[in-house]
């Protein structure tokens, strides 16, 4: 039975964040967590809107219960709270809230945000865990973990189905433990056996963002004390982007709370470029249609010089539509 946690200040939380590959890694951790696990563990799986059977698959493995989040509910120990579809995961006060926030490097849910959200609320009690994934969401959400005293683990990305998540966590904080996920689970049982560090004071950067990224009075205001306008424009919704001034990998901000690293900028922006070249091909295909139909109905009232250069019109646009395919294809 599941015991909701009545005075979370002498607790620790575990967050745990995984992408490509996450589902078996996630399901090896919850088979080797022991049956009562003592301590809230809270998982976000990169899977945008799709719907997702994980808790199933982790209940099935594992001695403890699984669910997604409800909004509001409690913290509760021996139970795994996984990010439901098409939400950010966040913990405050004991409770667990869900928001359908701005994407984070492309994501919702997404890793930042838990972790940040997990770093204010418990300090130096919070236990990052970065596993399996491309790109490099919850690299700043482990510093944040770091830099309020929490603790950093991250899988081993020499063993990790795909390494990028795990690489770019390492390259940018000192992990406490790098391990194999089959290692993972015992450490954790180790970690929480330890007593509860001292308080902390949560750094003004981390509480900042966090507000900027739910929606503060005055995100402007939040933005210019912790970033620097760019030239850059938010691909998800045409703002400009401010780029956060400490940190690494270099993470950037729209006044809308859309957030990017420069891994998952270029990768957003790959997207969106690739949609605009589909378009334009589909404009020109389209065109060079419509104006053939014309030509052919020119030459059939007598006008046959309009409908050559018509069909002309017609053969330069399926040309550069071939052209605009070629550069898809050869990206």
């Amino acid at each position: 039975m599941n015991a909701t946690l009545g005075n979370h200040s002498h607790r620790k939380l575990i967050a745990i964040g995984a992408s490509l590959g996450g589902v078996s890694a996630l399901q090896r951790i919850a088979a080797d967590l022991p049956a009562q696990f003592p301590v809230p563990v809270l998982i976000v799986l990169h899977i945008g809107e799709n719907s997702s059977r994980l808790p199933d698959l982790l209940a099935a493995v594992g001695p403890n219960t699984a669910s997604h989040v409800r909004n509001g509910e409690p913290l509760r120990a021996g139970h795994l709270a996984v990010a439901p579809p098409g939400q950010h995961l966040l913990v405050n006060d004991g409770t667990l809230r869900l928001t359908l926030g701005p994407k984070e490097n492309w994501a919702r849910p997404a890793i930042d945000p838990l972790f940040r959200s997990a770093a204010l609320a418990f300090g130096t009690r919070a236990i990052g865990v970065v596993l399996t994934g491309t790109l490099d969401d919850g690299t700043a959400g482990l510093q944040a973990i770091k830099s309020c005293g929490g603790v950093a683990i991250v899988e081993d990305p020499a063993t990790a189905f795909a390494p990028g998540m795990p690489a770019s966590a390492l390259e940018a904080v000192a992990a406490d433990f790098v391990l194999p996920i089959e290692a993972i689970g015992r450490q954790l049982q180790e970690i929480i056996m330890q007593p509860n560090p001292s308080s902390f004071s949560a750094p003004e950067q981390v509480r900042l963002e966090h507000a900027a990224a739910n929606g503060a009075a005055n995100v402007m205001k939040e933005l210019q004390k912790i970033a620097t306008p760019s030239a850059l424009v938010c691909p998800d919704c045409g703002g400009s982007l401010w780029e956060i001034c400490e940190g690494r990998p270099s993470r950037y901000r729209c006044h809308t709370g859309h957030a990017f690293t420069l891994k998952s900028l270029k990768w957003a922006m790959d997207q969106a470029t690739e949609e605009a070249i589909w378009s334009a091909m589909r404009a020109l295909q389209e065109r060079a249609l419509l104006t053939r139909q014309i030509a052919d109905r020119q030459q059939g009232v007598a006008k046959p010089d309009e409908a050559a250069t018509l069909r002309a019109q017609a053969d330069s646009d399926e040309a550069n539509a071939k052209k605009l395919r070629s550069l898809i294809e050869a990206a």
